[in-house]
């Protein structure tokens, strides 16, 4: 069966309402699909009419529903009409065999017509009828492709805009506008992709609980160049941790060796001296558990392609950001983090500990800049499935009857009808 790339767009008010973790978790833990890629978008007017256009016209045999979608693609994916604040939405990239049914079918109807909690709008969603059996009140939580057809001339639409709307979106009307507001950075590491396939949107569930907006989010391998640079402040505190912790097990194991007491400070220097060769033995673990890769066994030239993990990065923003995070995910030894913090719950040790999070505003514009947050790494992804010209057909006949085509229509029609009356 061929390989397909299939997307979830999940919605502002699932994501304002931090239902965000639970969907992830939903669509990883009940396919076996692959996620490789994700954008924060705050669409403009213009991409939600034309999203909101191909959906009204896509299916002929069940128009109120298409209709429905619609509307709601309008009132919710449009900027604000008073503020022209944008709304967050979600794109994440999922490619595996038959993508597009399995992700179709673990969504579920747009009308909820399955059970409580067996697809992900039952769990999520909302489709009230009044006593007159009209729509009240309408929810989807995500919406997705039903074809591979639709698939494409949906992605095609949104990558022709990711450049423009995709990023970070610290314009949206629900992210706080307080002085004292903070962004920090979360990076789910490579464990958090392992067997535990829930586990990604667990974590990004437990960090609902800091109150924050997830304002920017990435799927990406981190190469061994990026690793470097990322972890070398981390180098240095390795040098001197090794004099603390190395002179009191060097004491410990030469007096099990020799049978008496050595004092930690007879082999202080020992240590001193042994430092930078920990330091750089630890460094490499760290870089080839993130990349795959040790930094010694890489020519120069590749290391700014060689990585072949997956992480997840978000930005969070809000009051306090950097403590509020760094709180719930608990000490970095998830044997002395306390209970119910993330890497308690889902860590193994120091370096296998599920996330990392910036320890200061500093440091996170910093990281933010080395894993490149603004950058639009779904163009070319969605290029190799549905065309190598994505970016620019995006507007075109491709992704249409759009909006703009439809109005085109119209005014053609009406001039046709005023030469028709002025001739007669």
């Amino acid at each position: 069966m061929a390989i397909e790339l299939a997307f979830v767009l999940i919605n502002p008010y699932t994501i304002a309402k931090s239902r965000t973790g639970g969907v992830i978790a939903r669509v990883i833990a009940r396919t076996d699909l692959e996620l490789v890629g994700a954008r924060m978008f705050g669409p403009s007017v213009e991409l939600a009419q034309e999203y909101a256009g191909i959906i009204r016209n896509a299916d002929q045999k069940d128009i109120s529903t298409c209709g429905l979608i619609a509307d709601y693609i309008l009132e919710n994916y449009s900027p604000d009409k008073e503020t022209g604040a944008s709304h967050r939405v979600m794109m994440l990239l999922f490619q595996g065999e038959d993508a597009i049914r399995k992700i179709w079918n673990v969504t579920g109807s747009a009308t909820l017509s399955r059970g409580s909690g067996e697809t992900v709008r039952d769990t999520y969603g909302d489709y009230v009828l009044n006593t007159d059996r009209k729509v009240q009140y309408f929810e989807p939580a995500i919406l997705v492709a039903p074809t591979k057809k639709r698939a494409g001339i949906t992605l095609r639409l949104w990558s022709s805009h990711s450049g423009r709307d995709g990023g970070i979106i610290g314009n949206a009307g629900d992210v706080p506008r307080a002085e004292n507001s903070e962004k920090t950075l979360v990076m789910l590491k490579p464990d958090s992709f392992h067997s535990q396939r829930a586990k990604a949107g667990n974590i990004i569930d437990m960090l609902s609980l800091s109150g924050l907006r997830i304002v920017a989010v990435r799927k990406l391998s981190m190469t061994v160049a990026q690793a470097e640079e990322f972890y070398g402040p981390v180098q240095a505190a390795l040098k001197n941790k090794f004099k603390d912790i190395g002179a009191r097990r060097a004491a410990e194991a030469l007096s099990r060796e020799f049978g008496f007491e050595a004092p930690p400070k007879a082999v202080e220097s020992l240590c001193g001296e042994l430092g930078p060769m920990f330091a750089t033995a630890q460094f490499e673990e760290i870089v080839k558990f993130m990349t795959g890769y040790r930094p010694s066994e890489c020519d120069e030239q590749k290391k700014d392609v060689l990585g072949s993990k997956t992480c997840m990065a978000l930005v969070y923003e809000g009051v306090g950001a950097v403590e509020k995070i760094r709180l719930i995910l608990g000490a970095t030894d998830p044997g002395k983090a306390r209970p119910g913090s993330v890497r308690r719950e889902f860590g193994r040790d120091i370096m296998v500990n599920a996330a990392h999070a910036s320890d200061s505003v500093e440091n996170a514009k910093r990281e933010m800049a080395i894993l490149k947050m603004e950058e639009d790494t779904i163009t070319d992804l969605i290029g190799k499935y549905y065309g190598e010209n994505a970016k620019q057909e995006g507007t075109q006949e491709t992704v249409l009857p759009s909006i703009g085509r439809i109005i085109m229509e119209k005014v053609s029609a009406r001039w046709k009808a005023m030469k028709s009356s002025i001739t007669k």
